[in-house]
């Protein structure tokens, strides 16, 4: 006897929000990739460090008018609503009351368990998004992962990806793409 293929069912960004709305994942870690329900990454001690050492991080080099949403929806096509560890976006947090943003000119993941998902899965959601700048703060090998320029590629699992990916360790200094003129220490990311 043969067995049937699985059907996934694909969700929209829509549905998602809808049922979001009704509580019914009362609360759970999931995210909207693709089309598809994903739980979230634990988190651990570690990890809830690197968020906030990030957030600090990049808090004190944003100029006025710009915030960053830590851990919130960021609504980037009709079937994707992640929730990056940190997102960049333009204005004050009042702007946000009744939609989730759509542009982050910057998102960040902090990986450990998730790195291999945040490096295949999500960076070719974000770069067909056309998020210029994505960081993974690579808890694993304590390194910042730069991914940058978007470009169509049909072998990516979302059909894009980063043209250019580089891992910078201590003492190097990153400067987002929106703020050319900021630095931010490679060391002040990590924990």
């Amino acid at each position: 006897m043969a067995q049937a293929p699985l059907t996934l069912r694909r969700w929209k960004r829509i549905e998602y929000d809808r049922l979001v709305a009704l509580g019914v994942f009362h609360g759970e870690p999931i995210e909207l990739i693709g089309g598809q329900l994903v739980v979230a990454e634990p988190q651990y001690p570690y990890h809830a460090s690197a968020i906030s050492a990030a957030d600090y991080a990049l808090r004190a080099v944003l100029p006025p008018g710009w915030i960053v949403r830590v851990q919130a929806p960021v609504s980037l096509d009709d079937e994707s609503e992640p929730e990056p560890d940190l997102a960049v976006v333009a204005g004050r947090p009042a702007d946000y009351r009744e939609a989730h943003p759509a542009r982050p000119v910057l998102a960040v993941e902090v990986a450990e368990s998730s790195l291999d998902f945040d490096r295949q899965q999500k960076s070719s959601l974000y770069a067909r998004a056309g998020v210029a700048d994505y960081w993974i703060v690579n808890l694993v090998d304590r390194v910042l992962e730069v991914y940058r320029d978007p470009e169509p590629d049909p072998s990516a699992p979302y059909g894009w990806r980063y043209r250019s990916i580089t891992a910078l360790a201590p003492p190097a200094v990153v400067a987002p793409l929106a703020f050319t003129s900021r630095r931010i220490a490679v060391a002040d990311l990590l924990p």
